[in-house]
């Protein structure tokens, strides 16, 4: 029973750290990695970290144009935020 009780707490807290789904569309549809990039630090952000996520996502870490921390989910086709957090 306590086995089965570790497994559980150990697949829901697994879980609950996962980023989100952000496509399922073929990647041939996907916004060229660069240039999307290019274009995000246009709109004023500065880019630490970019990579592709398990969850089909672009993500970045670094800071907006107001210069405040954050991460962000972005769907690799539409280039539309999926979630965003921002350290105040």
């Amino acid at each position: 029973m306590r086995m089965l009780f570790l497994a559980t707490l150990t697949l829901c807290s697994a879980t609950a750290f996962a980023g989100p789904q952000c496509t399922t569309a073929d990647k041939s549809t996907w916004l060229d990695q660069t240039k999307f990039q290019e274009d995000l630090k246009k709109q004023g952000y500065e880019i630490k970290v970019f990579k592709v996520t398990d969850g089909n996502c672009y993500e970045i870490y670094g800071w907006n144009k107001d210069k405040k921390k954050v991460e962000i989910y972005f769907d690799p086709v539409s280039g539309k935020p999926v979630k965003e957090e921002i350290d105040e």
